[in-house]
């Protein structure tokens, strides 16, 4: 007896997963990793201020968290002198970008994103049968005028766009994307996907209203703040836009843990600061580590390190198994001519010495 058919667009689609977790890698090589440097996590970890607000408040994890995350929408607003309003919080920007996908998209629908930028937006795109249009990078970062042209010729529902990116690092300044918005059609909403925003420079952060109703901003605890695990992040646009999420969102999906140790965090500017200038430092260790084996790496303005080998997509693959096999763990692009590099999370410098030592190695066995 078999089970019951899914619906037409399940049904249609392959069994695929964005990304390949650490932990499944692990449980395929047979051993943990030496170096977690792969998935971009802040491995000089959270604010001591979150860790003790999740404990205190892991004696009431019985409890639902406030579905309203009532608590940490106000101190966003207040953060970013924006109306509450303007402010939801979600399961981190993947959980946004779900439900934004399942707001705004209908089958045939068109979305436009860069081809090999972050994956998953692709994924719920096509989860609600949207049709996926994509352009390439330009000089190793996203091609801006690319994409509004994409927009415009194809009538799209939703752009995205990541500054700064993943997976090269790069950024754009402000006014070049507020100028974007001016080139998009009335159609697009602009997806601003800003994950790493905190590590970039202040020029890179442009000037838009929290109502603007041709953008929607979406910023993570999981990168500076060290709350990947938690799976919480946020989004600010226009009302209007922002009400619409409590229609389909899972009102008790934020739990009371996240949003203690979220809030905490969001407090403790001290530490924030300093986890920039230990990503600072870890850059220029990871470029110097790169030149020493004869690699470059390229300018990046988050926690992470785009490598460029030098050689092609192939030798990249070849490179980051080789890496795993030396119980290292990083990532790389997926398509040409990104995929000449591997990408390199920031990490504290004991991990750091482990890929100094593993990275000739694995290049030796090349």
């Amino acid at each position: 007896m078999r089970p019951k058919p899914f619906a037409p667009i399940p049904a249609s689609l392959p069994a695929t997963v964005p990304f390949i977790g650490p932990e499944t890698l692990q449980r395929r090589r047979g051993a943990a990793f030496d170096a977690r440097l792969g998935a971009n996590e802040n491995g000089f970890g959270p604010s001591p201020a979150a860790i003790a607000a999740m404990r205190d408040e892991a004696a009431r994890v019985w409890q639902y968290g406030d579905s309203t995350s009532h608590d940490l929408r106000h101190a966003l607003a207040d953060h970013h002198a924006v109306p509450a309003e303007s402010v939801t919080v979600g399961e981190g920007i993947d959980g946004l970008l779900g439900n934004l996908a399942r707001l705004m998209i209908d089958r045939g629908d068109v979305a436009v994103t860069s081809d090999g930028a972050y994956p998953t937006f692709n994924y719920h795109v096509a989860g609600f049968g949207g049709a996926l249009h994509k352009v390439p990078y330009r000089d190793d970062a996203e091609d801006l005028d690319a994409l509004s042209a994409a927009a415009r010729n194809r009538g799209a529902r939703l752009v995205y766009l990541a500054n700064p990116d993943n997976p090269m690092g790069s950024w754009h300044q402000g006014p070049a994307i507020r100028a974007m918005l001016d080139d998009l059609p009335d159609s697009a909403l602009l997806i601003l996907d800003e994950a790493y925003i905190e590590f970039a420079p202040d020029s890179a952060i442009p000037q838009i209203a929290a109502d603007d109703p041709r953008v929607i901003r979406m910023r993570t605890f999981s990168k500076a703040y060290g709350l990947a695990g938690a799976r919480i992040g946020y989004a600010i646009g226009h009302p209007d836009l922002i009400d619409g999420f409590e229609r389909i969102r899972n009102h008790f999906g934020v739990n009371r843990m996240a949003q203690a140790g979220a809030l905490a965090a969001l407090r403790d500017s001290a530490w924030l600061s300093d986890i920039r200038h230990q990503v600072g430092k870890a850059r220029d260790r990871l470029a110097a580590i790169a030149a020493a084996n004869g690699m470059t790496a390229l300018p990046s303005a988050t926690n992470f390190v785009a490598v460029d080998t030098g050689r092609d997509g192939a030798f990249s693959r070849r490179l980051v198994a080789a890496l795993e096999r030396q119980g290292v763990f990083v990532r790389m692009p997926g398509v040409p001519p990104l995929d000449r590099c591997i990408r390199i999370s920031c990490a504290p410098a004991p991990e750091l010495d482990i890929l100094a030592e593993a990275l000739p190695r694995a290049l030796a066995g090349l």
